[in-house]
């Protein structure tokens, strides 16, 4: 037996145009937990993450009745969000670094099967704002180079470099991550 929600995308939809508190209560609801997420990428605490959401939504309720359904509602919101969030960072003065992505990317790829989400996210976190905005839109939010040049006024190639250089942060904090595991994981064997 199938079960239908109480409330359907288009419902939600509705309803938020009309600004019923039903409907924003259960199109929070229903992407909240998602969209904390996304925050959470592109912030160096819960505590900004969990700002961003609730500007995020504010926005959302404001701008509802813009959506004309061309793409998910879910895309439209990430979209808000992920804007949310880069004014977030230029608002705390939070600049992109451009300067520091001089080191070259190692060639050796890493398995991320064995690392759980939540510690991803916390290295993503532990980047330079310039490196984690950079790796998000790019490797997470699906972003071209050029798209992100025009997005955060930087230019194609420094979009290209600053990439290399997260990815390349990122591998070592994997590396590093697993090693210590191994160590710990020898210990308790002994």
């Amino acid at each position: 037996m199938v079960i239908k929600p109480l409330f359907s995308e288009s419902d939600m939809i509705e309803g938020c145009c009309k600004e019923d508190e039903k409907s924003q209560r259960h199109l929070y609801a229903h992407f909240c937990k998602k969209m904390l997420g996304v925050a959470m990428r592109y912030s160096s605490s819960k505590q900004q993450a969990e700002d961003i959401l609730q500007d995020s939504f504010v926005k959302i309720f404001k701008n509802i009745r813009k959506f004309k359904q061309e793409c998910p509602l879910e895309q439209w919101i990430r979209k808000i969000v992920v804007n949310t969030a880069l004014t977030s960072n230029r608002k705390r003065n939070d600049p992109l670094d451009i300067d520091e992505f001089k080191n070259v990317l190692s060639s050796e790829e890493i398995s991320l099967s064995d690392i759980h989400y939540q510690d991803l996210v916390s290295m993503i976190q532990q980047l330079a704002t310039s490196y984690r905005v950079v790796f998000n839109l790019y490797a997470i939010e699906g972003y071209q180079h050029k798209e992100i040049s025009k997005l955060l006024n930087i230019s194609e190639g420094a979009s290209k470099s600053l990439y290399a250089r997260a990815k390349y942060l990122l591998q070592n904090k994997i590396k590093s991550n697993a090693k210590k595991e191994v160590v710990v994981e020898n210990k308790n064997t002994m």
